[in-house]
């Protein structure tokens, strides 16, 4: 995977006192919005369903355009109609359900539909598909149409389409939804996976505490209106986050337990593997006294 960010002085994304009004609704879907995604940065953007979590999302690829407001994207102005080619060509946008993205007979035309639009030769387009169904364990599905796969399969080949256009900013809306719990945290070690051999930014609508703790910032909407934005862990400090119906993971709750006692598992990551031994330590420490 080819590395960007570094060189990328200006932040990936800027909303500044932002708003958007369906038509025919009666209040804006989000209002006064302020967001700043920095190149490389990974930020969550979480609330309840009706927040503007999607609204936000399609504003950032220039889908939608501010009722007021100004969005730039790589500094672009997203109004200006002639700079959308260029935001497009350097973002892309996963959605929650994949069949909205799939278009193509196969796997392997389906993934290259894209490229094919920024203006690719053939051959620099079958190696960013083979290289990008590699990286995510679906080069076998190459043939497969996408129809008949699996929802865990056909959001990764929904993935591999937007990978392969190589972003500088990947935008996924509630992509990880949908999912059973091994299949959900499959495409986000993908999702990881890729920004950290990229360098990319990434925006990633959910509501689950455990995609949350994972991020770099989270923004809690509520309402159409930006209520938070910090880092994750004080978020789940404040009442706004238990208002809005998001809970932090149990194994959050854990770690925090085993802050009480004086033990630190390995966090932010809380792997499982650091918070057994935080426990064994623990039960250790425990011990100890027992004999004393």
């Amino acid at each position: 995977m080819r590395t960007v960010g570094d060189e990328d002085p200006m932040p990936v994304l800027r909303m500044e006192g932002v708003a958007f009004r369906y038509p025919g609704s009666p209040r804006d879907a989000v209002y006064g919005v302020n967001l700043l995604v920095k190149a490389g940065e990974f930020v969550v953007l979480v609330g309840p369903n009706g927040s503007g979590k999607s609204t936000l999302c399609r504003l950032a690829q220039g889908l939608l355009l501010p009722t007021r407001g100004k969005v730039t994207v790589f500094g672009l102005d997203t109004e200006e109609e002639r700079h959308l080619p260029l935001i497009r060509s350097r973002s892309s946008l996963v959605l929650q359900n994949p069949e909205h993205q799939l278009l193509a007979s196969t796997v392997r035309e389906d993934v290259a539909f894209g490229l094919a639009q920024l203006g690719l030769g053939e051959e620099e387009v079958a190696e960013r598909v083979e290289e990008v169904l590699r990286f995510l364990g679906i080069e076998h599905l190459a043939g497969r149409d996408p129809f008949t796969l699996s929802s865990g399969e056909r959001k990764k080949v929904a993935l591999a389409g937007a990978l392969a256009r190589r972003p500088r900013l990947l935008v996924s809306d509630e992509s990880t939804g949908m999912l059973d719990p091994a299949s959900r945290e499959e495409l986000l070690e993908a999702l990881l996976a890729w920004r950290r051999e990229s360098g990319a930014a990434l925006l990633h609508a959910t509501h689950r505490g455990e995609e949350i703790m994972l991020a770099d910032r989270a923004v809690l909407l509520r309402d159409g209106e930006v209520l938070f934005s910090g880092e994750p862990e004080l978020l789940f400090e404040g009442k706004d986050a238990m208002e809005s119906g998001l809970r932090p993971p149990a194994r959050w709750e854990l770690v925090r337990e085993l802050s009480r006692r004086g033990l630190r598992p390995d966090y932010p990551s809380l792997t499982f593997s650091g918070i057994a031994e935080a426990l064994a330590a623990l039960l250790e420490r425990g011990t100890g006294r027992d004999e004393a």
